[in-house]
């Protein structure tokens, strides 16, 4: 009876949380197609003032330090690439439920986008070892947005990390998953995937969402886009940014070496690569 009553509260928060703006969602989608082209970027952006203004913020902040201001939309995507563009559509839009405290995870402040960009950037970096199995912003835009679902879920769980651990240390329960199943009758992925289908994101979106701890459910026409991700997932993890108490309590998919054929050595360069792009991105955020 209990669960039940979880279950409408959950749903409820779903359906209450905000719809993304229409330039964010057509970035996201756009983003999601492996030959889109810079000037669609250019033009979503152009007719989204608040985004126009945080762009050229960020991209005349000491962090990019252009030779002369940027002025022109034009330019400042160009300079900045279209996953810096996403990002800050993401990061605008979401508001408190990327950049609020997880509280049910002993998550802090903003922990969920750090982690979800971080994951973005090693994605990105894995999708790049596949032999054209998945386009690598693809793999980037679907990492931002993977664990949504703990921006929600996070209220649901609150107290209940020491008890989790307890028994996911004890054997009783295998992984964070079946926690948040067991005490919620419903984890993070699918609550993501409820509030992807709410969004309306593109379908490539809403798998790797439901499925980037256990990719090998994914239909076969994104299944590498969610190993992608699930690498990277696994990768901000061991880089010490995780989301808080759920932290490295996921098992790896031994089969990853189908999609990418990647050895501890790359994997170790990955997190290394990954760390110096997270700290000049992450900086580029702050106060802009």
């Amino acid at each position: 009876m209990l669960q039940s009553w979880q279950k409408e509260s959950i749903k409820k928060a779903i359906l209450e949380t905000p719809l993304l703006s229409p330039s964010t969602a057509q970035l996201l989608e756009l983003i999601a197609q492996p030959d889109y082209e810079l000037d669609d970027v250019i033009r979503i952006v152009k007719h989204d003032a608040p985004l126009t203004a945080r762009l050229l913020r960020v991209v005349n902040s000491p962090v990019y330090r252009p030779v002369t201001p940027i002025t022109s939309v034009d330019r400042a995507v160009v300079f900045l690439g279209s996953r810096v563009v996403v990002s800050i559509a993401l990061s605008s839009g979401t508001g408190g439920l990327m950049n609020g405290t997880l509280s049910g995870y002993e998550g802090e402040q903003a922990a969920l986008w750090r982690h979800n960009l971080f994951c973005a950037l090693a994605s990105r970096g894995v999708a790049r070892f596949g032999k054209n199995v998945c386009a690598p912003d693809a793999a980037f835009t679907a990492g931002l947005l993977h664990d949504i679902g703990k921006g929600i879920l996070s209220q649901f769980l609150s107290g209940s990390a020491g008890a989790l651990l307890s028994k996911i240390g004890s054997g009783e329960l295998s992984d964070y998953l079946a926690a948040e199943n067991g005490l919620l009758g419903q984890d993070h992925t699918q609550v993501g995937y409820e509030l992807a289908r709410h969004w309306k994101l593109p379908q490539s979106l809403q798998e790797v969402i439901r499925h980037h701890h256990h990719p090998g459910k994914a239909s076969a026409e994104h299944q590498a886009l969610a190993y992608a991700v699930h690498l990277g997932d696994v990768v901000a993890m061991m880089g010490g940014y995780g989301t808080g108490s759920d932290s490295m309590q996921y098992a790896l998919a031994s089969d990853y070496q189908r999609f990418f054929p990647l050895g501890e050595d790359d994997l170790a360069q990955l997190l290394l690569d990954a760390t110096e792009e997270f700290s000049k991105l992450s900086q580029s955020f702050e106060n802009y």
